[in-house]
C-alpha cells in the first residue's frame, strides 16, 4: 500500500475503532457484546492455535512426552506383573501335576501291595535334623504316624519312622549308613541284608555264600517281625554288581535302589499292614529287551554277465 492522504487516513480510523471496540468489551465485563465473536473465534481458530504450538514448542512436547511416558511404563509393568503370575500359575500347575502323577503312582504300587497308607510331603532334609540321611514329613502322632513304620513311594522303600512328633515325623531314608533291612531276591528267595551307602548303591549281603546272582537281578524287603519296621514285598532295588565267590559264608551284591533319594515330594507312610506277603506282585513290570535289527542282503546276477555253459560254448 502506498503511503498516501488516504491510507494514512484509514490507519488512523481502524486504530479509532481497535479502541472503541476495546472499550466496549471492558465496560461490558462478562456481558461484553463481542463475547460471541471471541468463542466464534476460538472455535475456529483453537484447534489450529493448538496443533501449530504443538509444532513449535519443544518443551511442551517434551513434558507430555514424560507424562505419556510414565503411564506406558506403569502399563508395562502392570503388564510385567501379569505374566509374573501367570508364570508362577504355570509353575505351580507343572508342580501340582507332577505331585498328583506321584501320588497316582505310589497309590498303585499300594494297591498292588495291599498297604494302608498315610500320604504326606517332605518339609525338610537331613541338615535340620542333625543327620546326614534323614527328611522331615508334614505327619505326624495326629495322623496315626507311628515310630518304625514302613516309608515308601511310587518306585519302591523309601526308609521307616524313627522320630514322631505331633504333625510332623522324621524318616532314616534307605541310603543312610546306619540303615539296614531284610531283603528278598526275586524267584530264588535269597535273603540277605541291605545298608545305605550314602550316595552309592546299597550293600546287601546274602546268607547264601553260594547264591547264584546275576547283574539285573531284583529284591524286595523280606519284612520284619509284626511288619515292624518293615512290611513284606516293597521294592528294593536292582543289582548292579555281584562280588566273586570266594568261598565265604555270605556273598557280597550292590544294589542299585528303585528311589531317587535326592528327589523326595510326596511319600507314604505304611499305617495298615497287608493280610499276606505280596511277594514279587509290587515289583515294576520288567523292561522288554529290544529286537536286534538284522539286516538281509540279495545278491543278484548282473544281467550282463554270461552263464557258465554260455561262457564254455564260446571257448
Amino acid at each position: 500500500m502506498r503511503d498516501t492522504k488516504e491510507s494514512r487516513l484509514l490507519l488512523v480510523l481502524l486504530i479509532a475503532i481497535a479502541f472503541a471496540l476495546i472499550t466496549v468489551d471492558i465496560r461490558g465485563g462478562e456481558d461484553s457484546p463481542v463475547d460471541g465473536a471471541r468463542q466464534g473465534a476460538a472455535a475456529v481458530f483453537g484447534p489450529i492455535e493448538d496443533g501449530v504450538s504443538s509444532a513449535v514448542d519443544p518443551v511442551g512436547n517434551a513434558v507430555s512426552a514424560i507424562r505419556d511416558s510414565g503411564e506406558r511404563h506403569d502399563r508395562l509393568a502392570a503388564l510385567e506383573q501379569e505374566n509374573a503370575a501367570l508364570k508362577a500359575k504355570l509353575g505351580s500347575d507343572d508342580r501340582n501335576r507332577s505331585r498328583l502323577a506321584q501320588l497316582d503312582k505310589m497309590l498303585k504300587v499300594a494297591g498292588k501291595g495291599q498297604y494302608g497308607i498315610k500320604g504326606a510331603e517332605v518339609i525338610a532334609i537331613g541338615a535340620a535334623q542333625g543327620f546326614s540321611w534323614t527328611i522331615t514329613i508334614n505327619a505326624g502322632a495326629n495322623d496315626g504316624i507311628k515310630r518304625d513304620m514302613t516309608v515308601l513311594n511310587g518306585d519302591g522303600l523309601v526308609g521307616r519312622v524313627t522320630t514322631v512328633g505331633p504333625n510332623t515325623a522324621t524318616v532314616l531314608l534307605a541310603s543312610d549308613p546306619d540303615f539296614t533291612v531284610g531283603t528278598r531276591m526275586e524267584a530264588s528267595d535269597e535273603l540277605g541284608f541291605a545298608s545305605g551307602q550314602g550316595d552309592r548303591p546299597l550293600r546287601v549281603e546274602l546268607l547264601n555264600g553260594k547264591a547264584e546272582v546275576k547283574k539285573g537281578d531284583r529284591l524286595v524287603t523280606f519284612g520284619s517281625q509284626a511288619d515292624k519296621p518293615f512290611v513284606p514285598g516293597v521294592p528294593v532295588g536292582v543289582v548292579s554288581r555281584v562280588d566273586p565267590s570266594g568261598g565265604d559264608l555270605t556273598r557280597t551284591l550292590y544294589v542299585t535302589p528303585y528311589v531317587s533319594f535326592t528327589k523326595l515330594d510326596v511319600v507314604g507312610v505304611v499305617v495298615e499292614t497287608p493280610k499276606q506277603d505280596p511277594r514279587d506282585t509290587v515289583l515294576p513290570d520288567k523292561p522288554q529287551p529290544k529286537p536286534t535289527p538284522t539286516v538281509t542282503v540279495t545278491v543278484t546276477p548282473s544281467a550282463e554277465a554270461p552263464l557258465d555253459g554260455q561262457y564254455e560254448q564260446e571257448q
